[in-house]
């Protein structure tokens, strides 16, 4: 069956009031629209036509919860830095809250399942900018050699990464973090001009955030449409602007490190960190088939394809299927129930599991999200 569904916007504060308009083609309503979730996620499940939850309609009709969550994202500011915990470290955590009696939406909770949440962003807007990962120690000295003393001090505790992120989230680091603050906002440098001038943009947004200081120590990451990035467990991330499609692991974990006003368990986000220390290679899709790439990650839970209707012709599909519309206009069709559906950008469909090829035509551009190989 191809089942088409839909969502609203969420209406998060860093998202942008016109570049999911755009992708539409349709004229921006002035409201801020974040995130638009194409799943069966109970915190915000996606409907049928028929006006049916996803979950609900999964059940009624024999088929699993899906393992990701599919999702437009706009930014047109930054998100939270945060992480994610491993497998084993989400289900020790849920297992130690659950015990301890915490409600599940309580503000301080910070394992709300059992599940890890890897996640994988492509770019669709032509430029989409994110922090990820530590960057190598070496670099962040130089960067922080032009910083003057304060930049000197937080220089003198990078042997220890985590103990340094720590430090700046701690009260302890509250003054040296508004003088580096200060510092790099007045700061030149020619290697460094883009992360400085981060540093004001981030200030402004949210004045003497120690998160501020956390990004001086990242990558900054800018994509190109088509190109993504693979955050795997540990890893701090953030989304600064642009608009993406998104897939991740079906799960609500997030451990947050600054830029944020929610709830900053420092100990804990320490517990779960990468600390290592490398430049974060970008993902370039790969051949899969005549019109079909594919985004190579290391995770069962999901796989994304992106797809040139007019050169695919027929793509295998494997397990509960969503189909998302990025750009032209798209026809769909199941190979066993020979059903048709058109999609335009912003527009989605699920594929049941009884259809094991669709055809797909068309001048337009779709991704296929899918459970992992």
């Amino acid at each position: 069956m191809l089942v088409p569904i839909a969502n609203r916007p969420l209406d998060y504060a860093w998202g942008s009031t016109t570049l999911l308009a755009e992708l539409e083609g349709r004229v921006p309503t002035g409201r801020i629209e974040a995130e638009v979730w194409f799943g069966d996620h109970p915190a915000n499940p996606a409907v049928t036509a028929e006006g049916a939850r996803l979950d609900a309609w999964l059940a009624e009709h024999g088929e699993q919860s899906l393992p990701y969550l599919l999702k437009l994202l706009a930014a047109a500011s930054t998100l939270s830095i945060q992480a994610h915990p491993s497998q084993a470290q989400a289900a020790a955590g849920f297992a130690r809250e659950e015990a301890a009696g915490i409600p599940r939406d309580a503000p301080a909770r910070t394992y709300r399942d059992a599940n890890h949440k890897p996640e994988l962003i492509v770019a669709l807007s032509p430029r989409f900018r994110a922090l990820a990962g530590l960057r190598p120690i070496a670099r962040t000295r130089v960067l922080l050699s032009g910083l003057g003393a304060p930049g000197a001090e937080l220089a003198a505790r990078l042997d220890d990464p985590l103990d340094a992120i720590a430090w700046v989230l701690s009260d302890e680091a509250h003054e040296v973090v508004r003088a580096l603050i200060a510092t790099a906002r007045s700061a030149t440098s020619p290697e460094f001009d883009a992360e400085l001038a981060l540093v004001a943009d981030l200030d402004d947004l949210r004045p003497g955030d120690p998160g501020i200081v956390v990004a001086l120590l990242m990558n900054l990451v800018t994509l190109r449409a088509g190109e993504g990035l693979f955050v795997p467990a540990g890893v701090l991330h953030a989304y600064l602007e642009g608009l993406g499609v998104e897939i991740m692991a079906a799960s609500d974990n997030v451990l947050r490190g600054g830029l944020t006003p929610k709830h900053i368990d420092v100990a804990e986000l320490v517990s779960v960190l990468d600390a290592s220390d490398a430049d974060v290679p970008i993902l370039e899709p790969v051949a899969d088939a005549p019109g079909v790439e594919r985004y190579d990650v290391p995770v069962d839970d999901f796989s994304l394809r992106r797809v040139r209707g007019g050169d695919a012709g027929s793509v295998a599909v494997d397990g509960l299927t969503i189909a998302l519309a990025t750009r032209g206009r798209v026809t769909v069709r199941g190979g066993a129930s020979g059903e048709t559906v058109t999609l335009d950008p912003g527009q989605a469909l699920l594929v049941t599991t009884d259809e094991r090829v669709v055809h797909v035509d068309g001048d337009g551009e779709l991704f296929l999200a899918s459970p992992g190989r």
